[in-house]
């Protein structure tokens, strides 16, 4: 995973150029969608796009961010796909969730041709999120309690079984010699919904991302990360959080975030928001904006996105395979 961000930010920084944006008016209205309730990755991926470029000059209006939960993007996807295919001014937040759905066929008919796909604009990388309360100190101490009895142990995920959340689980559970069908999954729709019923006590764990699991703690929220699927550990206060990998489980999860828009937009509004965001990524507070939602660089724009989304789902589909899920 980590040779693959390395080649994506070498390919993106290729792609992104700091050239003006182009005559071609800004579409009007501009809107984000984000395909879950408030609160999870696609909030922050839509609300990040939201600052970077009012902040860059890029965008004059101010993007509107709606919310259109279902399916964990699937009813998103499909609305764009199917019945708002040309809309120049709406941009929809995808993640590594959306793309190993696509790659299950969970978008009904719909793959990755079907969209138009216009800028990564970070990476964040899947977490293990716990009450502050909770005995655990490590993940070594919750896969014990899970070997111990599955029974007792209820990890939450955003998804049903085949999720990105889901997945990450599941992985950990068969490096710790586990059988992942006896663990114990309450799906929800995304991040926000699982971290508000781990701090209900309705669940133990919730298998989440970096990024709003970290905003929540900031917000107040009595949670604690046991581990980041990341190669090595991340910078600033994420520092003092062990890896996966160093606890033991040879695991990373590197989570894009970014946006498609619909198959027949025009090509001079595609490369308008192509644009837009490079210019975005480009200037000189763009770090901040990541830093301040714990994310990390990954700028592609155009055809070195498609290239990456392609690939992405390919991989995805040879692993879903290797649990049953798709056939091969």
């Amino acid at each position: 995973m980590k040779t693959l961000i390395q080649a994506a930010l070498a390919a993106g920084a290729a792609a992104v150029s700091l050239a003006a944006l182009p005559a071609h008016a800004e579409p009007a209205k501009p809107e984000c969608i984000a395909p879950a309730q408030p609160g999870g990755g696609f909030d922050i991926t839509c609300k990040l796009a939201q600052a970077a470029l009012k902040e860059s000059g890029a965008l004059e209006a101010m993007l509107r961010v709606s919310y259109m939960p279902g399916g964990i993007g699937a009813v998103a996807f499909n609305t764009i796909a199917g019945q708002r295919r040309d809309e120049p001014g709406t941009i929809v937040a995808f993640s590594a969730g959306s793309l190993l759905n696509l790659a299950q066929g969970k978008f009904g008919a719909h793959t990755a041709a079907d969209v138009r796909w216009v800028a990564s604009v970070g990476t964040d990388y899947g977490a293990v999120v716990v009450a502050a309360e909770s005995p655990w100190t490590s993940l070594k101490d919750m896969m014990e309690a899970i070997k111990a009895d599955p029974s007792k142990v209820i990890l939450g995920a955003g998804g049903t079984i085949g999720s990105q959340d889901w997945m990450k689980a599941a992985l950990t559970a068969r490096a710790a010699g586990i059988d992942h069908k006896t663990m114990r999954f309450v799906a929800f729709e995304g991040g926000g919904d699982c971290a508000t019923a781990l701090q209900g006590g309705h669940v133990q764990v919730c298998m989440n991302d970096v990024g709003d699991s970290q905003a929540a703690i900031d917000g107040g929220a009595p949670l604690k990360l046991l581990a980041i699927y990341s190669a090595d550990r991340l910078a600033g206060k994420l520092g003092e959080v062990q890896t996966a990998k160093e606890q033991g489980y040879d695991i990373e999860w590197p989570i894009v975030r970014g946006f498609y828009v619909g198959p027949e937009v025009s090509d001079a509004d595609y490369q308008w928001w192509s644009d837009a965001f490079a210019k975005s990524m480009a200037a000189p507070g763009y770090d901040k904006l990541l830093a301040d939602r714990n994310l990390l660089p990954l700028p592609m724009t155009g055809d070195a996105l498609k290239s990456f989304v392609d690939e992405r789902v390919a991989t995805y589909k040879e692993l879903a395979s290797s649990f049953g899920l798709v056939a091969k």
